[in-house]
């Protein structure tokens, strides 16, 4: 009974960081949106992580898309390394292994995908 009880905490868990990942991008992405239409300078998007900082400083609308838009990209990522925990603890390792390998093919596209820029 003990370890049903752990494997729902788990499971809310995960949907707790998938609704607080949409939620939190979203409220980024509003707030953007709000930046963009009051601002009368119309710049050239940012480019590269560095630009996007130096963005986020100057209180650029494209930045703020732009940290929205990886805020909505990195919450399936953080589920996937939860679920990895997850599957560890229930002692499930055939589902770590394949977590693993879903986590790295997840990270060497956004690796190639920086790459290609």
């Amino acid at each position: 009974m003990r370890e049903k009880e752990e494997i729902l905490k788990i499971e809310r868990s995960i949907g707790y960081i998938l609704r607080i990942g949409v939620i939190v991008s979203a409220v980024i992405i509003l707030i953007s949106m709000f930046l963009v239409f009051f601002q009368t300078n119309s710049s050239q998007t940012p480019q590269n992580l560095s630009q996007i900082i130096q963005g986020l400083f100057q209180l650029k609308g494209d930045a703020f898309i732009l940290l929205g838009l990886f805020c909505l990209i990195l919450t399936p990522i953080l589920r996937v390394v939860v679920s990895i925990f997850a599957f560890a603890k229930e002692k499930d390792y055939l589902y770590v292994a394949i977590t693993v390998i879903v986590l790295l093919i997840l990270l060497i596209g956004m690796g190639l995908g920086l790459v290609e820029k």
